[in-house]
Formats: C-alpha cells, structure tokens, sequence
C-alpha cells in the first residue's frame, strides 16, 4: 500500500511540475498513467485527474499571482467564453460523434503547435527588445483594459504587453471549452496557444493566466464526480498532494528560464496531445490503429 502511495505521489509531483511549467492540467499525464500503470478505470482516473488539475491551479496560481504574471481580467474575460463553450459542448456531444471532434481538435492543436514553435525565438526578441509593450491593443482590449505587465526574472527586465485579436482569442477560448466538456482535454493547452500566438500575450503571462483559469473549469466537474461518488480518496490523496508539490516548483522554476524553453516543453506535450486525439478519432471513427505513444 506504501509503495502504490509513494509512487502516486511521484508520478503527481512530475504532472504537476509541468502541469504549471506550460499553463495545463496534470491530466494528460496522470489519466493515463493512472489506467496504463496502476490499472485504475478511467473513471476513477478522470475524478482523481480533475482534483488534481484544481490542486496544480490553487498551488501555480496563487504562485504566479503573487509574482504579478497572471493578468486576472484577461483570466476572468476568458474563462466566460470557455465557461459557454463547455456547456455548449455537452450539446453537441449528443449530436455528434465523439471521433469526429477528436480528429478535428487533433489537426487545430497540431496546427496551434506548430505556430507556437516557429515563434519561440522570435518572443525572446521581442522580450529584450520591449517589443511586446509596442503593440498595441485594439478596441476592445483598451476598453477592458486587458493590458499587463510582470517581471521576467530570465532577463531581469519589466514586460509590458497589450492584449490584440480579443475577440479571436475569446471564440478559440470557448474552442478549448467545448473540447473540455465534451472531450475531456482541458482546455489549458488550446487557450494558452491563443494568447500567445493569437492575442500577443506573452508565454509567461499566458500560462500564469492559464493556471488561474482550469481551477475554475476543474471545480464544477469535480462537483459532479463527487456527488457521483466517483471520487476514490485513497487515490485522490497521493495525487492531489503531489501535484501542488509539483505545481508549487513548477511555478518557480518557470520564470527563470527563456520563453523559447517554455515554449519547446509546451509544443511537445502539444504533439503527444494532438497525434493522442487523431489516433482516438481513427480507431473509433474508422476503426484504423495506429500505434499510441503511452
């Protein structure tokens, strides 16, 4: 019982360490660790998963917040169209097959993965050259003041930034709301590739605004799991204690290195992800494996 304790703990600590690193949940390692290496249902595996996501965003929120790199009302702005996209969601998912939105959600993370990645040298330019604080934001982004700015500890230098492209950002926000709901991904993967890549918000501001933003999504479903009597403690204790110890160092770790690090951690959890979503939609939708990277 120790040793399945200790190695909980362990596998959780590492989920949560890069859970806060890229601004995602811990779910995509620790569902399938938990099926794959404890042999747990997936059930089971989800509840403990969603605990856990709300234990790395308390621990990496709170963390970044206090180092001033979560812009709260861009968080908050957000999370209400992935709020509507998660109920949307669960519409849809008696409408439509499930493989069919796995292979599209697969090719858009694909795609956002690739964007993310071309532009990892170009934001350490723009970081040291304080090109970020040069753009400006649009219309509606002046008028919710959706502009911030934190302290870069790898570069020692203050970044300001103006949010772009909001209403953009918003509908590929309520994109990873959907997915979240109906498919279960969660949602930090797609919404910190659209601040980034889309909104022009920094890599470092975008996942400390990430983290601050899945606790929200994470409790409501955890609600439901417990209510469900799904949630097993026995389980849920070694995980959710490991991830806010990973989360908590993750959190620390990240604004020490170059974004270009950041962003290269985040486009290969971004390419497990998408390839693990089109090899579910081609099973299911055609009945074509292809071989699994877990």
């Amino acid at each position: 019982m120790f040793t399945t304790f200790l190695f909980l703990f362990l596998v959780a600590i590492f989920a949560g360490f890069f859970g806060a690193l890229v601004g995602i949940g811990g779910g995509i390692i620790i569902v399938p660790a938990l099926t794959l290496l404890f042999h747990l249902p997936i059930h089971t595996a989800i509840a403990a998963s969603i605990v856990s996501v709300i234990a790395t965003s308390i621990a990496g929120a709170l963390s970044y917040v206090d180092q001033q790199i979560t812009n709260v009302r861009l968080g908050m702005f957000l999370e209400i169209s992935t709020t509507a996209g998660a109920l949307i969601g669960a519409f849809i998912g008696v409408l439509m097959h499930g493989w069919t939105l796995s292979l599209i959600f697969g090719a858009l993370i694909f795609y956002m993965a690739i964007v993310s990645f071309r532009t990892r040298e170009t934001e350490d330019r723009l970081i040291e050259s304080g090109g970020y604080s040069a753009i400006g934001g649009d219309k509606l982004s002046r008028t919710m003041m959706l502009e911030g700015s934190y302290h870069d500890e790898a570069v020692d230098k203050e970044i300001e930034y103006h949010a772009t492209k909001t209403i953009e950002g918003s509908l590929v926000s309520s994109l990873a709301g959907v997915g979240s709901g109906l498919l279960g991904i969660g949602g930090g993967v797609i919404k910190v590739a659209a601040m980034n890549s889309m909104m022009h918000i920094p890599m470092k501001a975008a996942v400390g605004t990430s983290k601050f933003m899945i606790g929200v999504t994470a409790a409501t479903s955890a609600v439901v799991y417990f209510l469900a009597g799904g949630i097993d403690v026995y389980i849920v204790a070694p995980v959710a204690l490991g991830t806010m110890l990973g989360a908590t160092m993750g959190s620390v770790v990240m604004n020490k290195l170059h974004s270009r690090v950041i962003k290269t951690v985040f486009f290969l959890i971004m390419i497990y992800l998408g390839y693990e979503m089109i090899a579910n939609g081609l099973i299911n939708g055609f009945n074509l494996r292809i071989p699994g990277l877990l």
